[in-house]
C-alpha cells in the first residue's frame, strides 16, 4: 500500500480546506451565489450547469442535488446540466463545433434571469467560456467555480469562486464542496424546515 500517495492527497485537500475556510471573498461569494439561486427560483427560474469531464460529472451530480433533492423530501426545482442530452451533443458537436454545444442549447433553453454556473479548473474551456457569452446575451446571471486565475471565464462571470489551486483533483474536491454548500442553503432557503 502507498500511504505516502494517500496521506499526501488527504493533507493537500486539507490545507486547501483551510486556505478557503479563511478566504472572506470565497464565502462571502458562496453566500451571494445562494441568495441568487433562491431569488432565481422563487421568480420560477432556473438554474442550468455546464462543464467538461470531471466538471461536467460535478454539473450534473449538483443539478440533480437541486432537480431532486439534497436533505429532505420536498418539491422538485428546475435545474439540469447542458450535457446530458447525448444525442444533441454529438450532433451539435459534429455539425457545427464542440464549442457551441452549449451555447446553442442555451438559446432554446434560457431566458432573462435565469442562472448559469459554469465549471472549469482552468477557466478556459472555450464551450463554457462561449455558453457564459451567450448566457450573458440572453440577459441570464452568469457564475463560475474555476482554479487560479479564472481564465477567460473571469471577465464573464457575474460571480465567480477561484480555489487557489492549479491542482485539477484538489479544484474538483472544492468545487464539490462549494456546490453541496449551495445546494444546501437553496434547500433550507426555499423550502425551510422547523
Amino acid at each position: 500500500m502507498d500511504k505516502q500517495t494517500i496521506n499526501k492527497n488527504l493533507l493537500a485537500s486539507i490545507e486547501l480546506k483551510k486556505t478557503i475556510l479563511e478566504d472572506e471573498n470565497i464565502l462571502t461569494t458562496t453566500n451571494k451565489m445562494a441568495e441568487a439561486i433562491i431569488d432565481c427560483f422563487k421568480n420560477k427560474g432556473k438554474v442550468l450547469f455546464c462543464g467538461n469531464g470531471g466538471s461536467a460529472a460535478d454539473a450534473q451530480h449538483l443539478s440533480a442535488e437541486l432537480s431532486g433533492r439534497y436533505y429532505y423530501d420536498r418539491p422538485p426545482l428546475f435545474s439540469e446540466a447542458l450535457h446530458v442530452n447525448t444525442s444533441y451533443l454529438t450532433a451539435v458537436a459534429n455539425d457545427y463545433s464542440y464549442n457551441e454545444i452549449y451555447s446553442r442549447l442555451l438559446k432554446a433553453m434560457g431566458s432573462e434571469g435565469d442562472i448559469l454556473i459554469g465549471l472549469s479548473t482552468s477557466g478556459n474551456s472555450g464551450n463554457v467560456v462561449n455558453a457564459l457569452s451567450t448566457a450573458r446575451e440572453l440577459k441570464m446571471k452568469t457564475f463560475s467555480l474555476t482554479g487560479l486565475g479564472g481564465g477567460k471565464m473571469k471577465s464573464l462571470s457575474d460571480l465567480i469562486i477561484e480555489i487557489p489551486s492549479k491542482d485539477t483533483p484538489r479544484i474538483q474536491e472544492c468545487h464539490m464542496l462549494i456546490g453541496h454548500t449551495l445546494c444546501e442553503l437553496v434547500e433550507r432557503g426555499i423550502f425551510p424546515q422547523d
